[in-house]
């Protein structure tokens, strides 16, 4: 939460603060438990204030001094942030399922048809089965091969626009552009063309103003109770409005799948696979209309945003480290030598290509706090108990630079994973931009194959500078407030096209 915004909230604090130094304090229960150790929290706002703008590094130098489990009070939320391999991988191992909770948090319920998502259901029989059916029909490894096609037109499509480009090229605007293109012709077998007032793609703008609701503060989420004042900040109706336009495009969507006069795609779209499942006797839940809407939702916040931010790290660590690039372009020169493009079965020759993606994320988790769990019952961890609904937040940005874990830990050094069997799905606690256990994000390698495809065309094609006048040193690497770690600033790059290697 920024500063600016704390200012603008604290009239509304100020009242029940001074109430509350008039209350003489009762004995409570929880004073009783032996809780992890955190800062002192002051009365009614707990640990609010000491939330910068970028939640992940403010905890992780709170981590720094009262370690790797540290408890938090969050408004009237208490809360748990895990800050080291050592403790996730307990966590995981010994507790996962009662770890395995999700907060009700207000944008997020909304945006999920009341939690109907995978990403936001509650753990129980109705999180298994829509993750039994995004796992066998939506993202198995025959499903996300089937749009490689589409993979590769667009990609294709960018490399065109830039080989044509003569002003600096920017690479944020166009990769959030290439994932929305995939994910949209994935799900729906088409574009969203339809042109806002402004010019600008109307599915886009309103994606874009979805995912600044998610990520952004509500004081209901850290006091339940004060739920009425979003009415008066505003944000009740921005969030009902944004809603009842994605909701509004939806319904046309599926009302387009289900006209019968409709031609037989060659491959089924995710629509058309979310509606055939609604029809399936043998479903142990039929999906209604809204749980679809909902499913397609996890799909563009999960597949677009982190996939966009993720290649534009990639091409800003490599620009920085001009000896990376240049050993990353000569293995995908070498190895596709004598054709015109890179394809995604050139993709598994490039080792060195596949380290720079590690050591990236690593750096740069896509969602440094990952998608926020709560306990559903209470547990012990290491003598300290905590309570059930418990916030959790792993810091995965955190864990990734931990100096025990990881040697000069803020250098961008892809080597360190030469020899090394640490990967980033879920099974090294050392390194885990996409989370781990039954909640881990399940959509890696349908991120993962759109940003390798990317990545080693735009290193095969070009040549790479910094606009005139600008050296290493003025790369800007501050981050964005968000739910996913974007860079601040857009990145701009100058192509220089180059002859297909013979």
């Amino acid at each position: 939460m920024s500063s600016h915004l704390f200012l603008m909230l604290s009239p509304i604090f100020l009242i029940p603060f001074l109430l509350l130094l008039l209350i003489k304090p009762r004995n409570k229960i929880v004073e009783a438990r032996r809780l992890p150790p955190g800062p002192k929290k002051l009365p009614f706002i707990g640990n609010l204030h000491q939330l910068g703008d970028l939640p992940h590094r403010s905890l992780e130098h709170l981590s720094n001094e009262y370690g790797p489990l540290m408890f938090l009070k969050l408004g009237s939320v208490p809360t748990l942030v895990v800050s080291s391999a050592d403790m996730a991988r307990e966590i995981f191992k010994e507790h996962d399922r009662v770890f395995s909770g999700r907060p009700v948090l207000y944008a997020a319920k909304k945006f999920s048809y009341n939690c109907s998502t995978m990403s936001f259901a509650p753990y129980g029989g109705y999180w298994r089965e829509v993750k039994k059916i995004a796992m066998t029909e939506l993202l198995s490894a025959k499903r996300v091969q089937s749009f490689d096609a589409v993979r590769e037109e667009e990609v294709t499509l960018m490399v065109d626009f830039i080989a044509h480009s003569s002003s600096p090229v920017n690479l944020s605007e166009l990769a959030l552009l290439l994932s929305n293109n995939v994910v949209c012709r994935a799900a729906f077998s088409r574009k969203s063309d339809e042109k806002g007032e402004n010019g600008k793609n109307k599915f886009d703008e309103i994606l874009h103003e979805t995912q600044d609701l998610l990520g952004g503060f509500c004081v209901a989420d850290f006091f339940p109770w004060m739920g009425w004042f979003n009415k008066f900040s505003g944000l009740e109706e921005r969030v009902e409005k944004n809603f009842n336009k994605l909701d509004r495009f939806y319904d046309k969507v599926l009302e387009e799948h289900l006209d019968p006069k409709r031609p037989k795609p060659e491959h089924e779209d995710l629509v058309d696979v979310l509606l055939r499942v609604q029809k399936d006797p043998s479903q142990v839940i039929r999906l209604n209309d809204e749980q679809i809407k909902a499913v397609i939702t996890d799909m563009f916040i999960a597949g677009t945003d982190t996939s966009s931010a993720t290649l534009v790290w990639i091409m800003t660590e490599v620009i920085r480290n001009p000896s990376v690039m240049r050993k990353a372009q000569e293995e995908v020169r070498d190895a596709v030598k004598g054709k015109g493009k890179v394809e995604e079965s050139d993709i598994s020759k490039l080792v060195y290509l596949n380290l720079v993606i590690k050591e990236t994320l690593r750096l740069h988790p896509p969602v440094p706090l990952l998608v926020p769990r709560e306990t559903t019952e209470s547990c012990t961890i290491r003598g300290y108990e905590i309570p059930a609904k418990t916030r959790v937040f792993f810091n995965a940005k955190s864990i990734a630079t931990d100096p025990k874990c990881w040697e000069n830990p803020n250098e961008f050094r892809p080597e360190r994973f030469l020899n090394s069997s640490i990967d980033f799905k879920g099974q090294n606690f050392e390194l885990l931009p996409f989370g781990a256990g039954r909640r881990g994000c399940p959509g890696i390698n349908f991120s993962l194959v759109l940003i390798e495809l990317a990545l080693t065309n735009l290193l095969y094609h070009f040549d790479w500078k910094l606009p005139q006048g600008m050296n290493l040193e003025d790369i800007d690497m501050e981050e964005a407030f968000g739910l996913t770690m974007h860079k601040k600033t857009p990145l701009c790059l100058v192509a220089t096209p180059i002859p297909v290697y013979m």
